[in-house]
């Protein structure tokens, strides 16, 4: 089952303690100071990488920690610095510090600092001066942060086919892609969104995501769409699928558009398609006006089963995907 939350807690390395040393060297009496500096704790990171699809592998291990500082030693040796500990985390992933900053990290390579180490104590012969020549005085390392992360997934796709339980949204992403979601007839089969490439040509791909079906009052944690219905915020154009056979497809249009809406204002902005599903189901005299006689004229007749007007509606799909979007949406600055 797709992963698509965790609560992690991540700790900093510590700064190693500063040394309080003098010089005990053969036949050099009253030798000074000569005690080094803590190494600085390691950073705790989180790194985009394409390679992840989801958030199962927080649900194994939760806590993770950063190397800690090495002491200070005699000799002015210093500390090592403490190694980062660098998280992988799946395209898409929204991270929320506890200081209320919010990262996004969407592009694989990207990477942000979600606890910073502690920086090392001072050895005492930071503190010699011309009348202190004997200090002894070193501080101890400061405590790298530690706090617990929210994580969230929200998948990135370019199309995203929404509609009520049972309106062919999985039926047509395993026509149009190699997906292979779970299809049956009783509402809610799909439990999770799933994912497929659908390749026009060699230079027209583009990725398509099915969520599970909305019924009403889904915004208000109604069925199964308000779980995954943050999926579709990336999204660059919503396709909405609803039955050429059910009893008001205008009715049941609407109720979608208006639970996504409710979920997401802006969600109502975006770009959209229209199609009526399984036309294969309607007699054959009754589909050259089926869009007309249920309401919705600028709808599109489609069967998965046949293939009827698939071609046409994932033309129409590409020629709405024509204007880029800025999928980044950083809401903190990345490091």
């Amino acid at each position: 089952m797709l992963a698509d939350r965790a609560r992690i807690e991540v700790r900093a390395g510590g700064g190693g303690n500063g040394c309080l040393s003098f010089r005990r060297e053969a036949h050099v009496p009253k030798g000074g100071p000569d005690g080094g500096d803590g190494g600085r704790g390691g950073d705790v990171l989180l790194r985009c990488d394409d390679n992840l699809r989801d958030l199962q592998a927080f649900r194994r291990k939760a806590h993770f920690r950063a190397q800690r500082g090495g002491h200070g030693q005699g000799a002015q040796r210093h500390g090592a610095d403490g190694e980062d500990l660098v998280i992988a985390v799946p395209p898409g992933t929204q991270v929320e510090r506890w200081d209320g900053t919010s990262f996004d990290l969407v592009r694989p390579g990207q990477e942000v600092t979600v606890a910073a180490g502690g920086a090392g104590g001072r050895g005492n012969t930071r503190f010699k001066s011309s009348t202190h020549q004997a200090p002894r005085r070193a501080d101890d390392g400061e405590r790298g942060e530690e706090r617990w992360l929210e994580l969230e997934l929200k998948l990135i796709a370019d199309v995203g086919f929404v509609g009520p339980p049972n309106a062919g949204k999985s039926t047509l992403l395993s026509r149009v892609t190699r997906a292979r979601p779970r299809i049956a007839a009783y509402p809610f089969t799909t439990l999770e969104p799933n994912l497929g490439i659908i390749v026009l040509d060699p230079e027209r791909q583009f990725v398509a995501c099915d969520i599970p079906g909305l019924i009403e009052d889904a915004h208000q944690g109604r069925g199964l769409g308000i779980q995954f219905l943050r999926h579709v915020d990336r999204c660059r154009l919503l396709l909405y699928l609803v039955e050429a056979t059910a009893e008001s497809p205008a009715h049941e249009l609407e109720m979608v558009r208006r639970e996504v809406a409710l979920h997401d204002p802006a969600l109502a902005e975006k770009p959209s398609l229209v199609a009526l599903t399984k036309a294969d189901l309607l007699p054959p005299e009754a589909r050259a006006d089926a869009a007309q006689r249920a309401g919705l004229p600028e709808a599109r007749l489609i069967s998965a089963h046949t293939g009827e007007g698939m071609d046409e509606l994932l033309e129409a799909v590409w020629a709405g995907l024509a204007t880029p979007m800025d999928v980044t949406h950083p809401a903190g600055d990345l490091t």
